[in-house]
């Protein structure tokens, strides 16, 4: 299998997206990442241009790197200055790194406007031609950016013109639209394309990589990226998944497992038996329902979807909304009365109190706390009364915490539903709640996230 080698351009490039600013420790953690994925080369920055990208270099001399070099970026000498005199140059040579990259001005309009200069004094215009009479069978490579959307279209079809090196960043970060996004490249250079883009058995490692990336540079991954989104291999329609569960090539382009991914079956007002089925089975719930039972089941999950409640986020609740329907669940506790309050006196802060009553096992537990606002304070009440009866809710916390309305033109009356996050340190999921009332859609949530892992198998976000 022929090789492309991959030049990583997150920590340059992809740092000068809006939104992002990594630390030198950010960059030195996404450089070990990017070199246990095997890409050939890591670009850390520019070393001339701020202290920061000057520090990142000194500390990456302490990298031990199994598969890539770490490349400085730099440009051209300054217009009207001799080489030897230019201070970018001169850091990047003393970079302390084995490869350099440079970036020449070609574009007559920017030698002209930008650097000022004449296009006999440029030399990127004549310095690929120059390079290649000078190393006869070097490489040529892809630089893309996607202002036009076409970034990683245009990048595969240099490698059909004879490219064999491809720059780009991970999930695309970058100015402006971004760049390649690496993931897409290397997925479709390998698995559409016949080439070999990273270190030998490495491709799995894709997904786990762009979420660690998005990650560190404090973004929500792209539910939606192709290869490595949590949506590219989800499947929604009745017809969709009656097909997948006979083959699954049916309606996936490949294996999901091959980049590190998996596939999902959704549930909703869409779904069929098929999906409903598909996703019993995921939790492990089909034996225990009948026939009649999932038949009844997708009736009622179509039914409270109509009344805006959606669990193809919110796998947690579905998994409850299975558990309640067989005979004989007992719940591990049942709510019988709240209240919250919520008052701002002249002077102080606002404050938020819930007082809760709840069936504990064969107990009543009536408690009360305050809190930030009134889901927080429900969430402190709630756990004093479940704590002294389950200790394994302690490491469970709220990860995140959405609302929408869901028919705007009702205003301050509409319905809204909420999303709640939960995690205990190992595993995550997500529950639901829908109300004309914000406090009891957010109560229905927290309560779900909180009966979820009491049965000792949370569903996975």
């Amino acid at each position: 299998m022929q090789r492309i080698s991959v030049l990583d351009t997150t920590l340059r490039d992809g740092s000068q997206r809006e939104g992002i600013s990594f630390s030198v420790a950010d960059k030195l953690r996404i450089a070990r990442k990017l070199d246990e994925l095997g890409v050939a080369y890591i670009e850390g920055g520019w070393p001339g241009s701020n202290p920061k990208d000057e520090e990142f270099f000194r500390r990456a001399q302490d990298l031990q790197l199994a598969n890539a070099r770490v490349a400085a970026f730099g440009s051209t000498r300054r217009a009207g200055l001799p080489v030897e005199q230019d201070a970018n140059v001169r850091a990047l040579a003393e970079a302390g790194v084995p490869v350099a990259v440079i970036v020449g001005k070609s574009s007559a309009m920017h030698v002209r406007e930008v650097l000022r200069t004449t296009p006999e004094e440029n030399v990127a215009g004549r310095i690929v031609g120059e390079v290649c009479r000078a190393l006869p069978g070097a490489e040529i490579g892809m630089h893309a950016h996607n202002d036009n959307g076409m970034a990683e279209a245009n990048t595969l079809v240099a490698v059909e013109a004879g490219a064999r090196h491809v720059q780009g960043t991970i999930n695309g970060y970058g100015e402006r639209c971004g760049n390649a996004d690496l993931c897409t490249v290397i997925a479709n250079l390998a698995l559409k394309m016949g080439y070999q883009a990273l270190a030998d058995g490495n491709l799995p490692l894709l997904s786990d990589v762009a979420y660690f990336v998005a990650e560190v540079a404090n973004l929500r991954p792209d539910d939606y990226a192709p290869y490595v989104g949590r949506s590219a291999f989800a499947h929604k329609a009745g017809l969709h998944v009656n097909a997948l569960r006979k083959t699954e090539a049916s309606y996936q382009h490949v294996d999901p497992a091959l980049v590190g991914n998996q596939m999902r079956v959704l549930v909703s007002e869409l779904s069929g038996r098929g999906n409903v089925e598909a996703k019993l089975g995921e939790l492990g719930l089909r034996s225990l329902l009948s026939e009649e039972d999932i038949s009844a089941l997708t009736l009622q999950l179509k039914e409270r979807e109509s009344e805006g409640f959606q669990y193809e986020g919110a796998e947690g609740s579905f998994e409850l909304l299975v558990r309640r329907s067989l005979p004989g669940y007992r719940p591990p506790f049942e709510v019988l009365d709240f209240l919250v309050l919520v008052e701002q006196r002249r002077g102080i802060d606002m404050l938020a109190e819930a007082t809760v009553k709840a069936r504990v096992q064969d107990r009543v537990m009536h408690t009360a706390a305050e809190g930030d606002g009134p889901v927080h304070a429900l969430d402190r009440a709630m756990r004093k009364a479940l704590l002294p009866f389950y200790p394994s809710l302690e490491p469970v916390h709220l990860k995140d915490y959405k609302v929408r309305i869901l028919d705007e033109q009702a205003a301050t009356a509409a319905r809204t539903r909420v999303l709640i996050d939960a995690s205990d340190g190992e595993r995550s999921w997500t529950t639901v709640g829908c109300s004309v009332n914000i406090i009891e859609a957010s109560f229905q949530a927290l309560l779900d996230s909180l009966e979820l892992p009491l049965l000792g198998r949370p569903s996975p976000a």
